[in-house]
């Protein structure tokens, strides 16, 4: 094995730019204990490009390696529930913030923080999907849980072309629900292959607090009025499941939707404890396993960190960016 390993590293707090590649020791993750996973591909998040970026104060411990998930195989382990070569999966649960996290060739994390790669996924399929397509899964599975079904009517999906919504859309569509997919993006057929059956600009809604009822379910990664505008449109007994905050935090909204509906809004937190990974990754190898991830990737090596991050602040990323480890 290599005496060192490269990584995306920030190296204090306010550092101008977005870090840079940096060669750390690997002797330090060899003593750790616990899972010791040799990179190949990590899923790039709106929230790693803030860190980047030095906003939103997420790093709090420096210097940082940047990176909320990583996807590879298993290079030792002192717990037995885990094998060299194995395939996993780990996100979440203080990554890239109060310890280093995946954009590196190797990440050392405690065993209870590690999933196995579902059977139906391959690692850069994992990776594609992410910690964005866990969060689509999370609120599908929970629109399911408070009585949603693909048969109960039109399902609307905020801020389409984000990486939670687009891989919410392939998922959606697999299950055989009508999706509606509501965007400022200009149309280029991209929302239709992932399976959405119509594709509109977001909804624009009047005064009244109840208006013509449209959708049974609706993924909302905008929050702010797109949020108050699904909510106000939701069919009775309709189920919101809200991730999502890119149009604000406030939720200018009433009760009636709630009390005259029986609308439900359900929100959605991607930092899960295990018992519930180790449920849901599964589903995304089996029935709400994307049909079209190669269609949502593009991948990128370490090197190129910058572009993905500066598309993302800037708004310009469809899908998801993953990088590849190992180039």
């Amino acid at each position: 094995m290599t005496e060192t390993y490269r990584a995306w590293r920030v190296e204090r707090e306010g550092e101008p730019g977005f870090g840079a590649l940096r060669e750390l020791p690997l002797a330090p993750l060899r003593l750790a204990g616990g899972v010791l996973v040799q990179g190949a591909f990590a899923g790039v998040n709106f929230k790693d490009a803030l860190s980047a970026a030095g906003r939103g104060k997420i790093v709090r411990t420096f210097p940082c390696t940047l990176g909320i998930e990583m996807v590879g195989t298993v290079e030792a382990s002192d717990d037995p529930a885990f094998a060299p070569g194995d395939a996993v999966i780990v996100h979440g649960f203080g990554l890239a913030a109060e310890r280093d996290g995946g954009f590196a060739e190797f990440l050392q994390a405690p065993a209870d923080r590690v999933v196995k790669l579902p059977d139906g996924l391959s690692p850069i399929e994992a990776a594609t999907i992410g910690v964005a397509g866990y969060t689509a899964a999370l609120a599908i599975d929970a629109m399911q849980v408070n009585g949603w079904t693909p048969q109960a009517g039109p399902v609307a999906v905020n801020g389409a072309t984000g990486g939670v919504a687009s891989l919410g859309i392939d998922m959606l569509a697999g299950l055989g629900a009508e999706v509606h997919a509501l965007t400022r993006q200009p149309d280029d057929g991209w929302l239709r292959s992932l399976g959405a059956a119509a594709v509109a600009a977001p909804l624009a809604v009047g005064e009244r607090p109840l208006e013509r009822a449209a959708w049974s379910g609706a993924l909302d990664s905008l929050g702010g009025p797109a949020l108050d505008a699904l909510l106000r449109t939701m069919l009775p007994d309709g189920v919101v499941a809200a991730f999502g905050n890119a149009s604000g935090n406030g939720l200018p909204t009433s009760v009636l939707p709630f009390i005259l509906r029986g609308v439900r809004l359900i929100g959605i937190n991607a930092n899960s404890p295990l018992p519930l990974r180790r449920r849901i990754w599964p589903r995304l190898g089996a029935d709400l396993r994307p049909r079209h991830a190669a269609l949502v990737g593009q991948t990128l090596p370490m090197a190129e960190l910058p572009r993905a991050f500066e598309a993302l602040l800037e708004g310009r990323g469809r899908g998801r960016f993953v990088v590849d480890l190992r180039a």
